[in-house]
């Protein structure tokens, strides 16, 4: 989470935004913004290698927003065992592979 905040803050900041304005109806109203944030986040190596590793615990945690959509707070615990697996990943080499834009002549 704090890595796509780091790299996708804004698109986080509108998607956060719009589930905390939408409590039951947010998986509705803010797909697109959803779909923005996973735009961003699917090409950054560092968060493809953690979905990878922890691909089971984001399914779950997936799996349960859909049955909870009204009350996106009861997952938690899937938040949190997404999370603790993401902080087991080891990231060397991931991040050597993010691309810097390189300035182009004008």
């Amino acid at each position: 989470m704090n890595i796509t905040a780091k790299y996708c803050q804004k698109e986080m900041e509108e998607y956060g935004s719009c589930v905390a304005s939408n409590p039951s109806t947010w998986q509705h109203h803010c797909h697109e913004l959803k779909m923005k944030v996973a735009n961003c986040t699917s090409s950054h190596p560092v968060i493809q290698k953690i979905r990878s590793s922890c691909s089971k615990e984001f399914v779950e945690f997936e799996h349960c927003l859909r049955e909870n959509q009204a009350t996106p707070t009861s997952c938690k615990q899937h938040v949190a065992r997404f999370m603790g697996c993401a902080e087991t990943v080891d990231l060397s080499g991931a991040e050597s592979r993010i691309e810097t834009p390189v300035p182009q002549p004008s």
